[in-house]
């Protein structure tokens, strides 16, 4: 009896034990995306400050470089980590990008010429490239198969809730921006202790590094047949993806003005289109753990190609409009994070990584892409209709590319030999 009765507590402690792992990971990774929206949306809520101040005589040319050097950095260290993190591991990946984009977000209110201004920009973003990719493959390890999807897109909802904090900070600081910087620097060292402390190594990499066989992860391995088809399927929806949604993030509002939609109308819909995107996170996640991952990304998509084409058309009911933006929001945003999800469930643990770092740093090309085209749209004087047209063609390539991805079959074999943590 004594001996059940420790077998008993035995496991009952080892449950506890992986439980609180699992908390930790769960809380710890939704933490580090979080840093991320807030990170993406700061410059931009600083960038009026600094162009009325002359900060560094800086002029909107320069702010532009400013940020487009931001965002080329995050693709690179995204593409970057994953190689990395399934060689030397995800945990010690994640904990040193995310020392690395904090410490330099730190510098960059000390910064004393625009041209270092932007460099420590860009060594900041090659961090937090690396921190969302990372942490969502954590994430996904941690949970039962049939649960990834969810992972991934509850995961995201912290980058909303960041982009949320530095708006309402942003509106406290005012002219104090550098503030900004500094609370993000410095939060940014506090869960990279507690990283260090609490945060697991991934099961599944452990698993897969007791495997035979070289350690090594080139990218080219993404490129083998096995892989090939789903690669050129991801990469060509995650470009799509991420363009629509800083395509919409950052002309929204200027495409509803330019509409005839009042000044307070258009900039309220970029909230509404936002609400719209964490309640599309909670609602994709879930029907795409009953449904599939596959089939719900594609009509995702499919429904986004209606709303944006829809968003073309000048509303005269205020409650119309804002179902649609709405509506757009859940469908665009999560169809995105959709493409990871797939990414993480398709894939086995020994290129997981490398293959989320892949989808990630290609879309960021089309995070830089979109708003350039629909800024020269606006510039043009077509932004309303045509940027509106633009997205919705963007989404049917992107509905496309998620048609020619691999069914359930694809990952099989994968869950016979990697079974669910």
């Amino acid at each position: 009896m004594a001996s059940v009765a420790s077998s008993h507590a035995s496991g009952a402690s080892a449950s506890t034990g992986a439980s609180g792992r699992n908390v930790w990971t769960v809380v710890l990774c939704w933490t580090t995306v979080m840093l991320e929206g807030y990170d993406l949306v700061v410059l931009g809520a600083i960038i009026p400050t600094l162009l009325k101040t002359r900060h560094l005589g800086m002029t909107a040319g320069d702010a532009t470089t400013v940020a487009t050097l931001s965002l080329v950095g995050v693709a690179i260290g995204a593409v970057l980590v994953g190689p990395l993190a399934d060689r030397l591991g995800r945990r010690s990946l994640l904990i040193g990008s995310v020392v690395l984009f904090s410490v330099f977000t730190l510098l960059v209110p000390l910064a004393g010429s625009v041209a270092m201004f932007a460099v420590l920009r860009l060594v900041a973003g090659l961090g937090l490239g690396a921190c969302m990719p990372v942490s969502l493959t954590m994430m996904a390890e941690h949970m039962p198969a049939e649960r990834r999807a969810r992972a991934s897109t509850l995961t995201m909802t912290g980058y909303h809730t960041g982009a949320v904090i530095t708006s309402l900070l942003a509106l406290q600081v005012t002219d104090n921006w550098r503030v900004l910087f500094y609370v993000l620097g410095a939060a940014g060292l506090v869960v990279a202790v507690v990283q260090w402390f609490r945060l697991p190594e991934s099961e599944a990499f452990v698993r897969a590094r007791k495997t035979p066989g070289p350690r090594r992860v080139p990218f080219a391995d993404l490129l083998k047949p096995a892989y090939l088809r789903a690669g050129i399927g991801i990469w060509v929806a995650s470009f799509m993806g991420l363009l629509l949604v800083y395509g919409l993030n950052t002309w929204l509002p200027k495409l509803m003005n330019d509409a005839g939609y009042p000044v307070p109308t258009a900039v309220t819909q970029l909230l509404i289109l936002n609400v719209g995107g964490v309640a599309g996170l909670v609602l994709g996640g879930f029907v795409a753990d009953r449904r599939g991952i596959r089939l719900t990304t594609a009509g995702w998509f499919a429904v986004s190609v209606g709303m944006l084409a829809c968003l073309s058309v000048r509303m005269h009911s205020d409650l119309l409009l804002d179902t649609v933006v709405f509506l757009t929001g859940v469908f665009v945003f999560s169809a995105q994070v959709l493409v990871y999800a797939y990414v993480t469930n398709f894939y086995p643990a020994a290129v997981r990584g490398t293959a989320l770092g892949s989808a990630s740093g290609i879309g960021r090309i089309g995070s830089i892409v979109g708003p350039s085209v629909t800024g020269a749209l606006v510039a043009a004087g077509v932004g309303h209709p045509w940027g509106f047209y633009f997205f919705a063609a963007v989404a049917v390539l992107a509905f496309a590319a998620v048609l020619t991805l691999p069914g359930p079959a694809g990952t099989a074999d994968r869950e016979a030999v990697e079974p669910a943590v």
